[in-house]
């Protein structure tokens, strides 16, 4: 499928790197052969076990990356992080750390007390990630013409064409052995031996949207390993894996009411897109781009582009991520009304392109996994429906929402051994589970599901908007969050935090 359709609803990084070996081919815990690798990190590889039915045979090199404690006489021990996707190389977001600035998806106190590791699941990022496409189909699917009037953006027989060229690319490409083993339970075992060649006996995990998956399976898998455990913007386990035909259509409806809410936001706070209707002036200019798109030179390592109706649908979609892209969004679109469609394009395509402008496999590990995790029906009846009621239900996002589960239909590779749960941690330490009551990805339900699920399962509800809550809605989360992964103290039962600073839809400036 086209690169824009595959993801805009999910979550990715890009970079990352490995340098030694540890676990070997058997899954005996060698020590992990750190090297350093930048201010306070170290990178390694682990070998583990293709199969994990057949541990002595092939293995697959996982991408590790480390942020040392920084305060290592009050080190606790590792805090495994999982960024979500599924896709989302988390050696990535270990080398964003900047423990000068502040910034990142931890706060200084985790950072001062834990070694921080992310660890690139197998087939994602540095860990031999997929590629089913090259570079240069890559870049053609960037620059598909997608119609905004036609649920997944192109014609019936052109989506089945696409899914056909995806599930073809991958036979050819990659290694059949690892495309039938990289289910969120193959990642949940790996990240136990990774455990064992650190020389950890429990570990302390923190994960946001599909890590709140990972993780849940990890604690029902090995629940004595786990000391603490945060869950971010999580998952409903049961409608994510055996009805995720229906989970799209929740996700296309969060982020329609995210959207709505940004430009109620925007009248109230007199923003100046629209002149008191931004509504009406969206959809004016997604028909105006569409009629004729605005092109885009290449800057910054980006290859020249052109906005369209799509790409500013596209845009607005993943501004929808959090409220710290509101004013981003407003920007853009005035800058687009004048003419100028960088900024939209840029974020049109901010989950399709890696750092330096090149094309990003994310798609490609993050379909591969889906299929492998989730049940999906094979009766394109039953997706042709889903797209009709998505498209009914979200008017603006709704078509690019649409037929995000086509691909698995008719995936090539099979997984006749799905763990399916249920995801209760069972034995587990208490579990915190961190809600958004508005979440663009993962709806609230789907938070009180989880914790619900959870044999002990605590939730905290964050007001508010965006996705995800840690680090990026006020420090009544990010205290409550702390508190537990650092000294096991639990919030209250029933805790509301407020969302601070409240959303801003004003453009930017300076």
């Amino acid at each position: 499928m086209r690169s824009r359709n595959l993801t805009v609803l999910l979550a990715a990084g890009a970079l990352a790197a490995g340098c030694a070996t540890g676990v070997a081919a058997g899954g005996s815990a060698a020590p992990v052969d750190w090297r350093e690798c930048g201010p306070n990190l170290d990178c390694a590889t682990v070998d583990v076990p293709v199969d994990h039915d057949d541990p002595g045979g092939d293995t697959v090199a996982l991408s590790l990356v480390r942020h040392r404690a920084t305060d290592p006489a009050q080190r606790i021990g590792s805090l495994f992080y999982n960024p979500g996707g599924p896709g989302g190389p988390a050696t990535d977001s270990v080398r964003m750390i900047d423990t000068a600035a502040g910034t990142g998806p931890w706060s200084p106190e985790l950072l001062a007390r834990f070694d921080v590791v992310g660890m690139d699941p197998r087939g994602v990022g540095e860990s031999e990630g997929v590629r089913c496409l090259d570079d240069a189909t890559r870049e053609a699917n960037l620059a598909t013409d997608l119609d905004p009037a036609l649920p997944g953006g192109l014609p019936r027989g052109t989506l089945d064409a696409e899914v056909r060229e995806l599930a073809e690319g991958c036979l050819a490409n990659v290694d059949p052995a690892l495309l039938a083993n990289m289910a969120t339970d193959d990642v949940a075992r790996d990240m136990d031996l990774v455990r064992a060649a650190l020389g950890e006996e429990e570990i302390t995990y923190l994960g946001a949207s599909y890590g709140t998956l990972l993780g849940a399976t990890y604690a029902t898998l090995f629940p004595d390993r786990v000391r603490h455990m945060a869950l971010d913007a999580p998952v409903d386990p049961a409608r994510w894996q055996l009805d995720p035909v229906a989970a799209t259509t929740d996700q296309a409806l969060s982020g329609e009411r995210m959207l709505d809410a940004y430009l109620a936001t925007c009248v109230e706070q007199g923003c100046p897109f629209g002149a008191g209707d931004p509504g009406a002036a969206l959809d004016a200019l997604v028909a105006r781009m569409e009629a004729q798109p605005l092109e885009v030179p290449a800057a910054n390592g980006a290859p020249a582009g052109r906005l369209d109706g799509a790409g500013v649908l596209s845009a607005a979609r993943i501004a929808m991520f959090g409220p710290a892209l509101w004013p981003v969004l407003t920007t853009g679109l005035l800058a687009a009304e004048a003419g100028d469609g960088s900024i939209l394009l840029n974020l049109s395509t901010a989950l399709a392109r890696e750092p330096d402008g090149s094309p990003a496999g994310f798609g490609e590990a993050n379909m591969a996994v889906n299929c492998l995790d989730r049940t999906v029906p094979a009766d394109p009846a039953v997706h042709d429906a889903n797209a009709a009621e998505i498209v009914a239900a979200a008017p603006r996002f709704g078509t690019l929402s649409s037929y995000l589960m086509l691909a698995c239909a008719s995936w090539p590779v099979p997984n006749p051994d799905r763990f399916e749960g249920p995801l209760d941690g069972a034995g587990a330490p208490p579990i915190l589970v961190v809600g958004g009551r508005e979440d663009s990805q993962t709806p609230y339900a789907w938070a009180e599901t989880m914790a619900d699920g959870l044999e002990s399962g605590v939730l905290l509800t964050r007001e508010g908007y965006g996705h995800g809550s840690y680090r990026a809605s006020g420090p009544c989360v990010d205290t409550a969050v702390d508190r537990y992964l650092v000294d096991g103290v639990l919030p209250a039962e029933g805790t509301v935090c407020p969302q601070e600073p409240a959303p801003s839809t004003l453009p930017v400036t300076g």
